[in-house]
C-alpha cells in the first residue's frame, strides 16, 4: 500500500523505507518551536533533567508573541526567562520586541520553514506550516524540551482524510471560509488525529494566504496536521526566502485514506462559526440582516493577520466609518506586513475608519489582551476559536469570520455580508 504526503515526510524522518498509519516511529526535527507561554515550561523541564547544551541552535525558533509587549509582571517573567534560555545557547531565531511577530505568520515569512520539513511546535496550531508542503504538529511542552535536547521527537503515524477542492472561489470567499466550510461539514472532531490532506485542482486557485489560514485550523478539526502539495505557488513564496534545500513529496497513487470529501469552491459563500464551537456554522446567506449585533471586530491572529488580510478588510473600511459602539481592532502579523501595509496607506485606512492598530501580538485571541470582552459582550474574530471564555468573560460570545465578513460587520454593527455594503 503506498504513503500519504504525511506519511512520506515522517518515513524520510525517521530513516525507513515506509510507515503505516498507528505506527509508533522517532523522527528527526527541522525545527522546535516555542513560545512566551510554551518555552518557560519547556525550559523548566529542560533544566530538570540536567540538560547543558541544545540538539541545534539554528534549529530552535522562539517567539515572544502571546503577550508581548508585555501585559503584566508575569508576561514579563515568561519573557525573561526565555530571553536568557536564547542567549544562554545562542539561539538564531530568537525573536524579541520589534524584531516578532505572531509565530505562525513570522516563520514563513522569515523562511525558517519549507517544504518537506518536519516540525514540532509547543503551539496547536503549529500545524500553519503545513501549507508549505512539510509535516508540522503542536506539541506539549516536555515534547518541546525533549526535542531541544535531542533532536527528535515520537509520532503515532497518522492515517489521513482527503480534501479534494474544485472550482475556484469567488467574490469575497477566501481561504478562511473554505476551513470553516470544512470544519462545518465533518466536526470539531470529523479528523481526530488524522492528516487532512489537500488536493485537486482548486488548490492552484489558492494563495499561499489562504493555504496557511486553511491548515492553520486543521487543528481545529482534531487533524494532527494539514498539508498541501508543492507547486508553483509554494516554490514562488518560498523563493529568496528557505534556505535549506526543499524536498517535495506527494501522496502515492494509491496511498489509503479514510475518507474523501469534496469541495466544490466555486459554490462557497462567506461562513461564519457561532459559539461556542468552530464546527457551528452557517453561510452569510442564513444570517439575518440585523441577527447578530457586535460589540467588537479584531482583524488579525495567526490565521487572518497576513497582507491579503488586511488589504481585504482595507478595501471594506475606506471611505467608511467604524458603527458607533463598536470596537475594530486590527493586528497586523509581523513587522515586515505592519511596514508593508504602511506603505500600501493601509493603515492610515483604519485609522481613519476608526479601527485601533497594534503591534504583531496573540493578544485578544486567547482572551490575553488588546482586546478582552465584558460580559455580555459579542465579537466578530478573524482567530480561530470561540469557545466558552476564549476571548474574556465565560458569558462573552465569539463569531469566526474571514477579514472581509469582519470588517464588513465592523461598519454596520451587525454581521454582515461585505458584498451588501
Amino acid at each position: 500500500m503506498g504513503m500519504t504526503m504525511t506519511q512520506k515526510i515522517l518515513a524520510a524522518h525517521a530513516g525507513l523505507p515506509e510507515v503505516k498509519a498507528g505506527q509508533l516511529i522517532e523522527a528527526k526535527l527541522d525545527m522546535v518551536l516555542g513560545n512566551d507561554i510554551t518555552s518557560p515550561v519547556a525550559i523548566n523541564e529542560f533544566e530538570k533533567c540536567g540538560a547543558c547544551s541544545v540538539f541545534d541552535k539554528n534549529r530552535i525558533a522562539l517567539v515572544l508573541d502571546h503577550f508581548v509587549p508585555n501585559k503584566d509582571i508575569k508576561a514579563a517573567e515568561q519573557c525573561r526567562q526565555t530571553r536568557n534560555f536564547a542567549g544562554k545557547y545562542d539561539i538564531k531565531n530568537f525573536f524579541d520586541v520589534g524584531r516578532m511577530g505572531i509565530e505562525h505568520a513570522l516563520l514563513p515569512e522569515q523562511g525558517i520553514v519549507g517544504p518537506g520539513d518536519c516540525i514540532i511546535g509547543a503551539d496547536s496550531h503549529t500545524c500553519t506550516y503545513g501549507a508549505l508542503g512539510a509535516f508540522s504538529t503542536g506539541v506539549g511542552s516536555t515534547d518541546m524540551a525533549a526535542g531541544m535536547i535531542s533532536g527528535k521527537a515520537w509520532f503515532k503515524v497518522p492515517s489521513a482524510i482527503r480534501v479534494t477542492l474544485k472550482g475556484k472561489p469567488t467574490g469575497f470567499v477566501s481561504g478562511k471560509d473554505v476551513i470553516l466550510h470544512l470544519i462545518g461539514e465533518i466536526g470539531v472532531d470529523g479528523a481526530l488525529y488524522q492528516s487532512l490532506e489537500f488536493t485537486g485542482d482548486g488548490v492552484a486557485a489558492l494563495s499561499m494566504d489562504d493555504r496557511l489560514s486553511i491548515a492553520n485550523m486543521a487543528i481545529e478539526a482534531g487533524a494532527k496536521n494539514g498539508i498541501f502539495p508543492v507547486d508553483d505557488v509554494t516554490r514562488s513564496y518560498c523563493e529568496g526566502r528557505f534556505t535549506r534545500t526543499p524536498v517535495e513529496y506527494t501522496a502515492d497513487e494509491d496511498a489509503e485514506y479514510t475518507r474523501e470529501v469534496v469541495i466544490d469552491l466555486s459554490t462557497l459563500r462567506p461562513t461564519v462559526s457561532f459559539p461556542h464551537l468552530p464546527e457551528n456554522t452557517r453561510t452569510i446567506d442564513e444570517i439575518g440582516e440585523k441577527e447578530v449585533k457586535i460589540d467588537q471586530a479584531v482583524i488579525g491572529s495567526c490565521t487572518n493577520g497576513r497582507m491579503e488580510d488586511l488589504r481585504a478588510a482595507a478595501s471594506l473600511l475606506k471611505g467608511r466609518k467604524v458603527a458607533d459602539g463598536v470596537r475594530c481592532i486590527v493586528i497586523p502579523g509581523t513587522q515586515q506586513i505592519y511596514l508593508q501595509a504602511m506603505k500600501e496607506g493601509l493603515i492610515e485606512t483604519f485609522i481613519t475608519a476608526g479601527a485601533v492598530v497594534s503591534t504583531p501580538t496573540c493578544g485578544p485571541c486567547l482572551g490575553g489582551y488588546m482586546g478582552v470582552l465584558g460580559k455580555g459582550e459579542r465579537a466578530i474574530s478573524t482567530t480561530n476559536r470561540n469557545f466558552v471564555g476564549r476571548m474574556g468573560h465565560v458569558e462573552s460570545e465569539v463569531y469566526l469570520a474571514s477579514p472581509a465578513v469582519a470588517a464588513a460587520s465592523a461598519v454596520t454593527g451587525y454581521i454582515t455580508d461585505p458584498a451588501a455594503l
